[in-house]
């Protein structure tokens, strides 16, 4: 079932060459942070580019709860005036955060260390997904969390009334668990550290910057990043430009190397070299993916992208490379299926307490579109059957996961048979303007009983 209702099957088959331009919603990372740090700041932010899904949504709906005013001016326009670091005020009711993990997670961060109780929830996948990662560290700070068993929502979390700074080294590569550590610093005296065995994507470092917090990023003793905050900043309300989604972008994108004769650019794309392990791994296929007029909005680098039908490889993927692509592992899986030759992507453990278990999620789509992969607990392999030999023809469970539907969509439009999701509705969440936006490039998409 949808996260917001009833199921809704979608269908995609064979396309013809794909052109246009993909206007690509505003970066959710990014726009999660912005509205969490905007209502921890002093004065009005001004956001623009802002991503306009469920997931975004509900957390401005969170940030209001907390005190801040938050209020939509126009198309991707928002301003948050905030009630600085320390000031959220006890909500009335409970936060449903959707489907969102990111959000949940840095919202519990940012309310950790004031002396308020909030209690979460989510939709049925998110009451699915673990806390305990985010509140073990939380709890360093003096927070309490009281939620179902493993530490799943509804969760209600007790900020701490006298904070103190912590040193966290994660156990895993995990942007949100470093985010939630470093929001939670904020409000605590002194230096907070969060340790990282991997780089992660670096939204929270960066932003903090730019709110005015004292961030300072080093090399880790015994390996790994050392992230160190000074708390208690007085955040300044900033004036910001969301650069569009890597994530989101990487659908059209692979959409356009997998069906022949297409050409599609993608302007103002995100470039954070923290989020472009698939663009690095697609070109490491063969894949044609030119960067054009590089340049930096909202604090991240940006460039125009513009993808090439192209003949693709299999090729091993190093592990080290999980932290900078870990979204998008699903839609790369797709991809392989229309290689020459294997792909093994490794060290992806992760991927299992995603919205869902997308290794077995993908498995078994690959599965059902013909396509032979060998699971472990973190590796996937995919044995390419070349441009025209997927067979395509079967519905592939999407388990309330967005990147999931929109995956297997893609691989609908270049495969031998439509291929169908159970239910395309979790798409909402991120991408809003999915079903638009590839039909307009020309990609024959529609409920089952429209496909020919």
């Amino acid at each position: 079932m949808s996260a917001h209702g009833a199921p809704q099957p979608l269908i995609s088959r064979a396309a013809g060459a794909l052109k246009g331009e993909a206007i690509i919603p505003g970066d959710k990372s990014v726009s999660h942070r912005a509205l969490i740090l905007g209502a921890l700041a002093v004065g009005e932010t001004r956001i623009t580019g802002l991503l306009e899904g469920q997931d975004v949504l509900d957390t401005a709906r969170a940030m209001a709860a907390f005190g801040a005013t938050v209020t939509r001016t126009g198309d991707g326009a928002w301003t948050v005036r905030g009630v600085g670091v320390g000031g959220f005020a006890e909500p009335e009711d409970v936060i449903d955060c959707g489907n969102s993990g990111t959000g949940v997670r840095l919202i519990m961060g940012a309310m950790a260390t004031t002396p308020i109780s909030a209690t979460f929830t989510g939709d049925a996948s998110l009451r699915r997904r673990p806390m305990g990662r985010i509140t073990d560290p939380l709890a360093l700070f003096g927070a309490r969390a009281h939620g179902r068993r493993g530490g799943r929502l509804p969760l209600t979390l007790v900020g701490a009334a006298d904070p103190v700074p912590v040193s966290y080294r994660l156990p895993m590569a995990s942007a949100q668990v470093k985010s939630a550590v470093l929001l939670a610093g904020l409000n605590a005296p002194g230096i907070t550290e969060a340790i990282e065995p991997e780089a992660t994507r670096d939204h929270t470092e960066r932003m903090l910057r730019g709110f005015g917090a004292v961030v300072e990023v080093a090399e880790a003793e015994g390996g790994g990043r050392l992230i160190r905050l000074t708390g208690q900043p007085e955040l300044i309300a900033q004036t910001l430009a969301v650069p569009r989604d890597p994530s989101s972008a990487a659908f059209p994108m692979v959409a356009a190397l997998l069906v022949e004769g297409s050409e599609v650019v993608l302007p103002g794309i995100g470039m954070n070299p923290t989020r472009t392990g698939l663009i690095q791994t697609l070109r490491e296929m063969g894949a044609d993916l030119e960067a054009r007029q590089s340049r930096e909005e909202g604090g991240e680098p940006a460039a125009d992208l513009v993808a090439r039908y192209s003949a693709l490889k299999g090729v091993e993927v190093p592990p080290e490379r999980a932290p900078s692509m870990i979204d998008e592992y699903p839609i790369l899986a797709v991809a392989a299926a229309f290689a020459e030759g294997k792909t093994v992507m490794r060290g992806i453990g992760e991927l299992r307490v995603k919205e869902s278990d997308r290794i077995d999620a993908v498995a078994r789509g690959l599965e059902a579109m013909g396509v032979r992969i060998e699971e472990t607990e973190d590796s996937l392999t995919v044995h390419g059957m070349g441009a025209d030999g997927v067979p395509g023809g079967g519905t592939v469970a999407t388990h309330l996961d967005h990147r999931i539907a929109m995956s297997f969509l893609v691989g609908g439009l270049a495969s031998r048979r439509p291929v169908g999701v159970d239910d395309a509705g979790p798409i909402a969440t991120s991408f809003p303007a999915f079903g638009p936006l590839m039909a307009a490039l020309g990609a024959p998409m529609g409920a089952e009983d429209d496909a020919a």
